[in-house]
């Protein structure tokens, strides 16, 4: 399953004002590198929440349907399950009745297929399912802690601008911050 952005968050959970508070930066010589801070911070706690924090619009492509009619959804949480489509051989696509499919989000998003899906007929991405995933559309729909592991990387970058990587620590969230993401990371399939 290939997942494809296809439209990106409308706002950041973080507004432009609330991180120069946070900063305290009483003035705005510095807000292109706040503002890519921001989006810099969003994608690193999702990465390690393995959660979209605000909403936003994903394609996924598959080949064919599971057998057990259950797709393990590699993108939460699920706001709404927008389109499923199928593709004939000749790449024609056909939308399907959303009211046959079921999104389980208790354990593991999982999306149900209460009927027989009709087969693809191409071989390769002959299945589309388009879903909206993140915690909300506003930025108070994020839970706070994740907002705040948020305000405490991007302080943390803001502060060690310049400083020399060591290559232990890329991909790698500091210990504090990584703790308030913890109790919100979702579970890695297999």
């Amino acid at each position: 399953m290939i997942p494809i952005l296809i439209a990106g968050p409308a706002l950041e959970p973080l507004s432009l004002e609330e991180v120069r508070a946070w900063l305290r930066l009483d003035t705005n010589d510095e807000d292109t590198l706040v503002c890519a801070l921001v989006k810099a911070a969003r994608c690193a706690i999702e990465q390690a929440a393995r959660r979209a924090l605000i909403a936003q619009t994903w394609r996924l492509r598959l080949d064919r349907w599971p057998l057990d009619r259950i797709l393990h959804l590699p993108l939460s949480p699920v706001l709404s399950l927008d389109a499923v489509r199928v593709f004939d051989a000749a790449g024609t696509p056909a939308a399907l009745d959303l009211k046959g499919f079921y999104i389980d989000q208790s354990y593991t998003t999982r999306l149900f297929c209460d009927v027989a899906p009709p087969a693809p007929g191409r071989l390769r991405g002959g299945i589309e399912i388009d879903i909206t995933v993140g915690y909300g559309t506003q930025a108070l729909a994020v839970p706070e802690p994740l907002r705040q592991a948020m305000r405490m990387l991007i302080a943390y970058w803001f502060e060690h601008r310049g400083d020399a990587l060591h290559e232990s620590s890329i991909g790698h969230l500091p210990p504090a911050i990584a703790a308030a993401v913890v109790p919100y990371r979702r579970a890695r399939l297999g």
